[in-house]
């Protein structure tokens, strides 16, 4: 998987998690289109990475939801997957004007 991909499931799953902290990691799967491995791996690869901290959330019903939380390096970290991310968009965009504009002058319609 290239870099980039990588990263925006990871900046993904992180604003995920900063907007619904009490989730298990099926409905991670489900909200993300990705297999309950996939979830599972990427998880804890954050919580590896310092940027998530998971807890047992023992006042819920469900047994295997958990608390996951930012931590201020996981803050940071999805801030600048976040700059990274609209800078790539941006370069996109500007090259997919040039490539209608190119197409504009091939078809006469300039």
């Amino acid at each position: 998987m290239p870099a980039s991909a990588t990263n925006d499931t990871e900046l993904e799953l992180m604003r995920l998690l900063e907007a619904q902290t009490e989730v298990t990691q099926r409905e991670v799967a489900s909200s993300l289109g990705m297999s309950l491995g996939k979830a599972n791996y990427l998880i804890r690869a954050l919580v590896e990475k310092g940027f998530v901290k998971a807890e047992n959330y023992r006042n819920s019903g469900n047994k295997l939801a958990y608390l996951y939380l930012l931590t201020p390096s996981g803050i940071s970290a999805k801030a600048e997957l976040t700059k990274s991310f609209l800078a790539r968009k941006i370069r996109e965009h500007e090259e997919l004007l040039q490539e209608i504009e190119r197409l504009k002058k091939e078809s006469g319609q300039a």
